[in-house]
């Protein structure tokens, strides 16, 4: 018999998974739209993932398996509805993968079905958390992500340090996932690794994250780009950094590919995430860049600053201070969703329009990396827009 206590639970939490999101009306900036509320948050999280409903073996109905958090999740528009790959963090730090989905994108995400699995391959790897969905045009829709295992090099007491790899798995149908090996790299370690959705010279190509240790990038420093001809065997060989860290900028500790870049006339944008210190700690941010659609390793812009920084409530939760994303969406209508995570507790979305976003990262200034410079662009700024005030 199910417990009374679900039901009572149940009609609170249908309000939530039924609310319509709003358009913050407080924040402008003309590029995107913020919304009032999260899409996700670990109070979406169905009841019966979480409590065992039977009143004989859960008589308090305790809370048996908690979710901490929902956060960082890749997104994919297939068959007309907007998926999210969500991590869902439990209350005992693993994370986990689960599908949510909404008719529109922007609000009514619901869970669905039951959190991903597949063959159990590598008996080293303990957590595994955000994944990039990138659907190829080969056919395939890949599910690349951190597939993290403790260090075997390390001391026998230290019970912390860990490595991080590229774990992948594809799906034609987001319901059957079959675990390919992990993408081999020159580096040590690999974080945001990200494919690229179309062949280059006949291979696959991915982004990659080099990285000597498993927070400090070390000698990697950057985006870099690889090739494999075999995504069976997804060896690369050599990595090329195209877009490096630099001295203070949003990005000066470490930048990482976000999503998959989006293709344009222009070129393609990519996402991507920026990492500097402060006296609180890291600070993320997303920005943007291009690339040439002839080749992809050459950066053709690069707006100076943040695309996408903490805002009001965004900058607290579990790891303050912080905004990620690894999925963005582009609909039929050339509608574009990006899916970003605050503070590793909760997922948010930002919507505007390819012609805005190829606006802001074409038409936008660059960094011009000295104070002074910098002060000099403004003011020609400044100077440009009294003349059209005073006319």
């Amino acid at each position: 018999m199910i417990h009374e206590k679900y039901d009572e639970l149940l009609a609170k939490q249908k309000k939530l998974l039924e609310r319509r999101n709003e358009i913050d009306q407080e924040f402008y900036n003309g590029v995107y739209n913020r919304y009032k509320y999260p899409v996700l948050t670990r109070h979406h999280v169905p009841l019966h993932w979480r409590f065992d409903l039977d009143r004989d073996t859960n008589p308090f109905f305790i809370e048996r398996l908690g979710v901490n958090a929902t956060f960082n999740p890749g997104a994919i528009y297939f068959e007309g509805k907007y998926y999210m790959g969500v991590r869902l963090e439990g209350v005992d730090r693993k994370s986990i993968f689960a599908l949510a989905v909404s008719d529109n994108g922007i609000d009514q995400f619901q869970f669905i079905d039951t959190p991903l699995v597949w063959d159990d391959v590598d008996k080293e790897e303990t957590n595994i958390y955000d994944m990039r969905l990138v659907k190829h045009e080969d056919g395939w829709i890949y599910g690349i992500y951190c597939s993290e295992s403790k260090d075997p090099s390390a001391d026998e007491f230290d019970t912390s340090s860990a490595v991080a790899q590229a774990g992948l798995v594809r799906t034609k149908d987001l319901k059957e996932w079959e675990r390919l090996p992990n993408v081999q790299t020159p580096s040590p370690q690999q974080r945001n690794v990200v494919l690229h959705p179309e062949y280059v010279d006949g291979q696959y190509a991915f982004y990659t994250r080099p990285q000597d240790g498993f927070i400090s990038t070390g000698s990697g420093g950057g985006i870099a780009f690889g090739l494999t001809k075999d995504i069976t065997n997804p060896v690369i060989e050599k990595e090329k950094i195209i877009h490096s860290k630099k001295y203070h900028t949003i990005y000066e500790v470490k930048n990482g590919q976000g999503p998959a870049p989006i293709k344009t006339d222009k070129g393609w944008i990519h996402i991507a995430h920026g990492v500097r210190n402060t006296a609180a700690g890291l600070r993320y941010v997303l920005y943007t860049f291009a690339t040439s659609l002839k080749n992809p390793t050459e950066v053709i812009a690069l707006p100076g600053g943040h695309f996408v920084a903490p805002y009001d409530d965004e900058r607290t939760g579990d790891v303050s201070n912080v905004i990620f994303c690894n999925g963005a969406i582009v609909n039929e209508n050339e509608e574009v969703f990006i899916y970003y995570a605050s503070s590793d507790t909760r997922i948010h979305v930002a919507t505007t329009t390819m012609d805005r976003l190829i606006d802001y990262t074409f038409n936008t200034p660059e960094d011009a990396y000295r104070s002074l410079e910098n002060a000099q662009q403004r003011k020609d700024l400044i100077l440009k827009n009294e003349v059209l005030l005073n006319k």
